[in-house]
């Protein structure tokens, strides 16, 4: 198990129901994400959404939700190139724009996506990774199959990926790698030697198999309402916050203890805060 433990939250979910409150303005998203930086979560991921929670090219609510978090937070930015969407290449990585993205999101090959196609083609990911090395940003480079570490070798040997980058395991995305204990058992045995991952659970009915995660030793573990709001059986939170002081009261259950945004930096490699 980790010293200290990376809790990061997904705020902005799709169809959330009461009692669960989505927040989708760059009002709502901010105070949600310094509410959940105040319970213990040390790093944020966020798509560039529009004030509907659409995905969009435009910067401008992605831009004005950053000024309103550094206002009140040191929270680590974790933007995104992912999510199903008909955006362009550069669209997608949009949010690498803005100086205040220290980490984002890397996918590493495509999948499919229950009755879609999630596509990310190797020339798409080249380019997305060097837009993040000229950055300074450092990819969180995501494993939805095993054959995707193959990619991440690949493009490490051809020096297009280059440290700090780690590893994330989004687990029980429909036909993806399962939520399950053996999909963090084999996933892990395969990762390069000393590198740091971390685990979502899409779908997530209660925090098992994040204790799982935990246990088996990942730097870091993401919640929020873009993967699920329920934290135990029956048991849906009205806010992200209370899904990251769930979860930050089982790492401390679990003996650990969980780290600080600056911590964090330290343990993914990322600079100082810009």
């Amino acid at each position: 198990m980790q010293e200290k433990i990376i809790v990061a939250v997904a705020p902005v979910g799709a169809d959330i129901a009461p009692p669960s409150v989505n927040p989708l303005t760059p009002e709502d998203v901010a105070a949600d994400v310094v509410a959940c930086s105040r319970a213990g979560a040390a790093m944020v991921h966020l798509h560039v959404r529009d004030e509907f929670g659409e995905q969009t090219g435009d910067l401008s609510a992605f831009a004005h939700t950053l000024d309103l978090i550094r206002a009140s937070s040191d929270i680590v930015i974790q933007g995104s190139t992912g999510g199903l969407s008909t955006l362009s290449l550069e669209a997608r990585c949009v949010a690498l724009n803005d100086s205040r993205v220290e980490v984002a999101s890397l996918n590493m090959g495509s999948v499919n996506f229950g009755e879609e196609v999630y596509i990310n083609r190797m020339p798409d990911i080249r380019y997305w990774a060097q837009r993040m090395t000229a950055g300074r940003v450092v990819p969180e480079l995501e494993i939805f199959e095993a054959g995707m570490l193959a990619a991440a070798r690949q493009l490490m040997d051809e020096g297009v990926l280059r440290p700090p980058c780690y590893a994330n395991l989004p687990l029980g995305a429909h036909w993806a790698l399962p939520a399950d204990p053996r999909s963090i058992l084999f996933i892990t045995s395969l990762l390069p030697d000393g590198m740091p991952w971390s685990a979502v659970h899409d779908g997530m009915l209660d925090l098992s198999l994040l204790a799982v995660a935990i246990g088996m030793g990942a730097s870091a573990v993401r919640v929020g309402f873009e993967d699920s709001v329920w934290y135990a059986a029956g048991q849906a939170a009205r806010t992200n916050a209370e899904l990251v002081a769930q979860v930050v009261g089982l790492i401390n259950a679990m003996g650990g203890a969980v780290a600080t945004p600056e911590e964090a930096r330290h343990l993914l490699g990322v600079a100082a805060l810009r």
